[in-house]
């Protein structure tokens, strides 16, 4: 193999490991606003009566 050859490939798969990169960090960033997005939305839902689900009357 001579050294142009190696070179572009060096090159290459520098290229694609930095893409590889750029999207995994987007990714990350994406599903941290989504988790904040989420946490959002739990707040704004009420909270549960404190009653409700206590206690189960059945009957045989």
């Amino acid at each position: 193999m001579d050294i142009a050859a190696l070179s572009m490939a060096i090159s290459q798969v520098s290229v694609a490991q930095s893409a590889s990169l750029q999207v995994m960090s987007m990714s990350k960033d994406m599903a941290e606003q989504q988790g904040q997005q989420l946490t959002e939305m739990l707040k704004s839902v009420p909270a549960p009566h404190p009653n409700l689900g206590g206690s189960l009357d059945i009957s045989v």
